[in-house]
């Protein structure tokens, strides 16, 4: 936890109400993105009990387990929980967009649109990584199939569960991670978890504030718990009656519509918090490097379903190759997710000023046509001083761009009581003198940080069948030697 955010939680203590953390907003929310409540039978890890489903706040659809040790019930569930995602996935995608052709010279295409799900907490990420590994191996042949679109949804539960995963994405989120990214309370980071209480110091109803309001929602009656677990009380004294009275009456469709009646009391509240939660994401400004982040979800989804077909089921574990790709490709995004965002909120870059890591203040002195004609040909270096109190831990000869124009680059020369003094070396044109507005003037304001976009490059990684036998490649081919041949006679 940082300074800056510990400061906005003794704020909301203070004031009993949440504190911005950020000035805009950092994730995309779709114009109509799928909300997902799941519920999962105590006890049992995979076992679904019921979801409520969605893309508009009043058009909710209830899908219910009245039996969930029942693998029939399950897998019927699933299939039709298969044809509302995989529906919703279809009619996402929007106009096909024409790129300019890659390195290779291939034709490439970018769905204009792409499916978001949004789950109301980590539980309900970690839920449907589950339920999309339990089914996407399901055989639709013999004894135990399953209907067609259930391994198929399987797999597409699985990649946005890996998609959740990828800094900066939005394809699926929970929506306790993405009000914590923006706003500070009152409350412990574990209570933070419960949308109910989040939602209470951000969002109070009328005539309360936000203790009152969190404090109102540790009650599981008026708020019961957004999943995928339920209430202990309401498992013993409610749900547990009513799934027995449904297997005496032989599955008596008048018993399922009390399971569903109970149990669609139990996902309303959760339902409202949902959409009280889009709206004021909603009512925040974008960020300016938002659409960037989305254009590439939109990439990778129009990737998977153009090659959905040609491809296998994901592995239950990933080569060690793979898993290394993936692994950098994971610190690259969140490299470039938190430069990105401090780029686009000052909010945010304050707390790297704090930290030492970028610094701000007037311009006090600048040499905007300065030369450095050491080498074989001048090259345009201007100088600028930049006064600031902010505490400066970077080196002497530290690389720092500007947080307004990033591709504005400049060295560190010294470090001193009259401030930082700046070597401009890119972002200014090719010409000897710079362009028009590039360098700040003396009086302008500016921050610089070492935070970059791509602070390092794509590493190369060897084929499968380049790697040793220990990191998933074939085995050495066995020749016998003399020894061997010694050993076998004997």
């Amino acid at each position: 936890m940082s300074a800056l955010s510990s400061l906005a939680r003794l704020e909301a203590v203070r004031a009993g109400i949440a504190q911005p953390l950020a000035t805009v907003r950092h994730v995309h929310v779709s114009d109509a993105p799928l909300v997902l409540i799941p519920l999962k039978l105590a006890g049992e890890a995979a076992a679904p009990l019921a979801v409520m489903l969605g893309s508009a706040a009043d058009d909710p659809s209830l899908l219910v387990v009245p039996q969930p040790r029942n693998r029939d019930l399950r897998f019927a569930f699933a299939a039709e929980l298969a044809k509302l995602v995989l529906n919703h996935i279809e009619t996402s995608r929007g106009e096909v967009e024409e790129l300019p052709p890659g390195k290779e010279g291939d034709e490439r295409i970018r769905y204009g649109n792409a499916p978001q799900l949004l789950v109301p907490n980590r539980g309900g990420v970690a839920f449907l990584r589950l339920l999309g590994r339990s089914t996407r191996f399901r055989s639709t042949e013999g004894p135990y199939a399953v209907d067609p679109a259930v391994p198929v949804l399987g797999r597409w539960l699985t990649w946005f569960a890996d998609r959740h995963d990828h800094p900066g994405s939005s394809l699926l989120r929970a929506m306790t991670e993405v009000l914590r990214l923006h706003w500070a309370t009152g409350q412990s980071s574990v209570e933070d978890g419960n949308l109910a209480a989040l939602m209470g110091w951000i969002d109070p109803p009328d005539g309360l504030d936000g203790p009152a309001a969190a404090a109102r929602a540790e009650d599981p009656v008026t708020c019961p718990p957004a999943g995928p677990a339920t209430d202990p009380t309401f498992d013993n004294e409610v749900l547990a009656p009513a799934i027995a009275g449904y297997d005496r009456s032989g599955g008596d469709p008048r018993a399922g519509d009390r399971l569903r009646t109970l149990i669609g009391g139990q996902l309303a509240p959760t339902w409202d918090l949902m959409w009280r939660a889009v709206g004021l994401l909603r009512a925040m400004p974008e960020g300016a490097s938002v659409p960037r982040r989305w254009e590439r979800d939109r990439d990778a989804f129009t990737y998977y379903h153009q090659t959905f077909g040609e491809a296998y089921p994901q592995a239950r574990r990933d080569l060690p190759v793979r898993a290394a790709r993936r692994l950098h490709d994971l610190e690259r995004a969140q490299d470039a997710y938190e430069a990105q965002r401090a780029f686009d909120d000052p909010l945010v870059m304050a707390e790297h000023r704090l930290a030492g890591q970028a610094f701000g203040g007037p311009v006090t002195e600048c040499d905007p046509a300065r030369l450095d004609e050491t080498g074989k040909r001048p090259k345009l270096r201007p100088l600028l001083r930049v006064s600031t109190e902010d505490p400066v831990r970077l080196d002497i000869g530290s690389t720092v761009c500007n947080a307004a124009r990033p591709a504005l680059k400049g060295r560190i020369v010294e470090i001193g009581d009259g401030g930082v003094l700046l070597e401009l070396t890119g972002g200014m044109g090719r010409k000897l003198t710079p362009e028009p507005g590039a360098v700040p003037a003396v009086g302008d304001r500016v921050c610089f940080t070492s935070l970059t976009e791509g602070s390092f490059g794509a590493a190369k990684f060897p084929d499968r069948e380049d790697t040793p036998w220990t990191h998933g490649g074939p085995p050495e081919e066995y020749v016998p030697t003399d020894e061997d041949a010694e050993e076998d006679w004997s």
